[in-house]
């Protein structure tokens, strides 16, 4: 029994499959086959995330932010050797190191600007 409204002659068998003629046959493309290449991309380095973590700590305290600008240098150099990853986080690491370092030495240098002046001015009466 062949169906009317297949275009490549077929006849469908009592079980609903098509059974192909030896007629027409229809086109195939030829077979592609594609290797897909996977980046390994290396790891998160330690010392990426020692350098933000130190420089967040550095809110509180001055000393880890200046420990936070030394690992985000050292690992800023591993990552761009390709050694490890983290680029981003050391990046991070040392310009919030940078900014709570310099928003620490204000109120340092202000003081001693202070401490400066009132011994100056104690001096000269």
């Amino acid at each position: 029994m062949t169906n009317p409204h297949d275009p490549y002659g077929r006849q469908q068998r009592p079980s609903g499959q098509f059974e192909q003629s030896y007629g027409l046959q229809p086109y195939q493309p030829p077979q592609q086959f594609y290797l897909q290449q996977t980046y390994v991309q290396p790891p998160d380095q330690g010392m990426a995330v020692a350098s933000l973590v130190c420089s967040l700590l550095g809110l509180i305290m001055c000393f880890p932010a200046i420990l936070g600008i030394i690992f985000g240098h050292i690992a800023l150099s591993k990552a761009k050797r390709g050694e490890a990853g983290g680029k981003g986080m050391a990046q991070a690491g040392m310009i919030v190191g940078y900014v709570v370092t310099g928003l620490w030495l204000i109120p340092v240098i202000l003081w001693f600007v202070v401490v400066v002046f009132a011994i100056g001015a104690a001096g000269v009466s």
